[in-house]
């Protein structure tokens, strides 16, 4: 059991490692929470901004009524954008003693660019630099699509902090990691600060392990459903090496939480777990022993079963699995952009509903 100073074995777990935790979600009520076990970041989504605001509605019902008032020329997607903005300045302001505190290398609060933006490299980098500039402590999500990955370049260039999302594997983290060093290069060369640059590459956990388990079933592969949990660990424990070996600026982000070794298996590394709030309660309230798993290898058997019957396993765990070319087109980056653009046209119809009222309801 964890000691009484410690709100439980998450709260410990950062405490005692150089793990660190972020809160998946810019809620007010969350992230109080999650600053309490510890949090030194959060991060934002259109799914995540369209789930706050029906949690947290009361918080900001008055405040969308005053853009739309301030703004009677504004469309639908303008008064989005700016309830998305200030939501994210919202987090960012509740975290910036954190950063203070750290020296401005902790206390981000992550926006993410329009996900329909995902093929649009200079449209991309206009909304990251426009983001950036909002609160000196905001990070930009950029997907790990063909042009994400020349966006992350440029924009790392003009002195964005990064967080590359939509990304599942290994070719896709070494590729958006390759790219923020080329922007840092580009800005060393120059004479331009990278000191309070922190780029992170987010790897989607649970939705690598859930994307096998649709392929089995639509395939018809029949495997042990144990190792299907062990999929995202093992990309993810295989880029904590060769990025260590690289030496890349650019750290490891674990998301999608679906279970507790997304959480238990990586304890211990120099990374970020981004963990929405109720996983963390539970992680809290576990018996979970608190200790460095980080380096602790996925059983070669595991692999060797995934990587046999699944195409898309050995497509995610080799270095060259796939190119930047075939980015877009991979199953979990079609899967989550679709979610994310789905999500970010129902945030638009709450913004609709304050604009124009359904007359039949």
């Amino acid at each position: 059991m964890p000691d009484k100073a410690y709100i439980g074995p998450l709260h410990q777990s950062v405490v005692e490692t150089a793990t660190d935790l972020w809160n998946d979600s810019c809620s007010v009520a969350d992230l109080t929470y999650s600053l309490e076990s510890g949090c030194v970041g959060a991060t934002t989504n259109p799914n995540i901004v369209l789930n706050v605001l029906r949690r947290e509605m009361h918080l900001w019902k008055n405040r969308i009524e005053e853009i739309i008032i301030e703004h009677p020329d504004w469309t639908e997607e303008k008064v989005t954008w700016a309830v998305i903005e200030e939501m994210g300045v919202n987090g960012a302001n509740i975290l910036l003693p954190v950063f203070q505190r750290e020296n401005g290398l902790k206390g981000r609060l992550s926006i993410q660019t329009n996900p329909t933006y995902y093929c649009n490299p200079e449209a991309l980098v206009d909304q990251a630099v426009h983001f950036s500039k909002l609160a000196e402590n905001v990070q930009v999500k950029i997907p790990v699509t063909k042009a994400g990955i020349q966006a992350m370049e440029e924009a790392t260039y003009c002195g964005v902090n990064i967080n590359a999302t939509v990304c599942f594997n290994v070719p896709q983290s070494i590729a958006a990691a390759e790219a923020i060093e080329r922007g840092l290069k580009r800005r060393e060369i120059e004479g331009k600060s990278i000191e309070k640059l922190r780029p992170v590459c987010t790897i989607m956990l649970g939705r690598i392990d859930e994307w096998l388990q649709f392929v089995a079933k639509r395939d018809g592969i029949i495997t042990n459903p144990g190792y299907f949990f062990w999929a995202g660990i093992a990309c993810f424990k295989k880029l904590y090496q060769v990025y260590r070996q690289r030496g890349y600026h650019t750290r490891l982000l674990g998301a999608a939480f679906r279970q507790h070794l997304h959480w238990s298996e990586l304890i211990g590394g120099d990374i970020v777990l981004t963990i929405p709030c109720d996983w963390q309660r539970l992680y809290n309230g576990s018996d979970v022993e608190v200790k460095a798993r980080i380096d602790d290898p996925v059983d070669p058997v595991i692999i060797g079963e995934l990587y046999r019957k699944f195409s898309d396993f050995r497509r995610s765990y080799d270095e060259d699995g796939m190119t930047i070319e075939e980015f877009d087109q991979f199953g979990p980056n079609g899967v989550m952009l679709r979610f994310f653009i789905a999500s970010y046209y129902e945030l638009m119809g709450v913004i609709r509903d304050f604009m124009l009222p359904n007359p039949e309801m």
